[in-house]
């Protein structure tokens, strides 16, 4: 089945709106710069997912300041690495960064690789790091897809509210169908397509509050054509709890440990600032932490992988 909409407009009238609106309103932001390396941008990815440009800038220039290159950070304590990764969320993304720069230095002579296959073969990067990493730092056309660009595509092409929680087979067709020919500029438009559409969803075209008024395709766009019909339950998705979940709890213990002292196992379980977390969910808690590498315990000590 078509994602097209009958009321889509054809792409070729949608990229150079997009691509012009970019050029003149894309946010000053560091790894879009032309001074910034192929490793910062690798770095700005892995930070950025599922967490916001405002609370990712300063921990990607403190990373940037230690560890500027694949080596670097390869050679980084672990301790370290978790400790600069602070409050970003989802801190095992950190090590997988860090196994990723060692398999750089080991298979790359410490570069970060420019084919979205070669990246694909690094630990811990997917579909969307590489496509976005060869994309953005390299120059190669490759179809990048966030959870911006699906919405976008999504009102302007397929005149739906939102594009649900998962990523169909009829939404890449979609993504693969509206990328510019790269025949004609060895793809530099198509690159632009992608750093521009991502972000038009990340300032207009936003799940919450679209500024249709303000947006370069509103008269083109399938959705407001249809009128701007509301998200149907299967287009919706849930936003993610926090409080109560194991997910506070482990970042409340990681906070403690990224103090840098080891800790009794008991004195940190009990010291969380966590009144309505049960013992067991404390337990269960620091034990996945221990399994997932990103704490260790000796004689009932507990510290950030290394520090024991």
């Amino acid at each position: 089945m078509s994602a097209y909409s009958s009321l889509a407009p054809h792409p070729a009238e949608v990229h150079p709106r997009v691509i012009g609106w970019f050029e003149e309103q894309a946010r000053d932001l560091p790894w879009r710069r032309p001074e910034c390396t192929s490793w910062g941008v690798m770095v700005s990815e892995v930070m950025l997912q599922q967490t916001p440009v405002g609370r990712v800038l300063p921990r990607w220039e403190e990373w940037m300041r230690r560890w500027p290159t694949p080596t670097a950070t390869a050679a980084a304590p672990a301790s370290e690495i978790l400790t600069v990764w602070d409050r970003l969320g989802y801190p095992r993304r950190a090590l997988r960064l860090q196994a990723a720069a060692q398999a750089m230095v080991d298979q790359h002579d410490g570069e970060v690789p420019g084919t979205a296959d070669e990246l694909r073969a690094l630990p811990g990067v997917g579909e969307y790091t590489a496509a976005a990493v060869a994309s953005f730092a390299f120059g190669q056309p490759e179809v990048v897809v966030d959870t911006n660009i699906r919405r976008v595509h999504a009102r302007v092409f397929s005149g739906a509210a939102l594009p649900g929680k998962t990523y169909t087979a009829a939404q890449r067709k979609l993504a693969h169908e509206l990328m510019p020919e790269t025949a004609h500029d060895q793809g530099r438009e198509a690159c632009a397509w992608n750093a521009s559409a991502m972000e038009l969803g990340a300032l207009i075209c936003t799940a919450k509050s679209p500024q249709c008024a303000i947006c370069p395709v509103a008269d083109l766009c399938a959705w407001v054509a249809a009128g701007s019909p509301p998200p149907t339950e299967a287009q919706q998705t849930k936003g993610q709890a926090w409080a109560g979940t194991d997910r506070q709890v482990r970042g409340a213990i990681m906070a403690e440990l990224r103090k840098g002292e080891p800790v009794q196992r008991g004195t940190l379980l009990e010291g969380l600032p966590l009144p309505e977390a049960s013992e067991e969910q404390r337990i269960r808690c620091l034990d996945s932490l221990l399994r997932d590498d990103l704490a260790e315990e000796h004689d009932g000590r507990v510290a950030l992988p290394g520090v024991l």
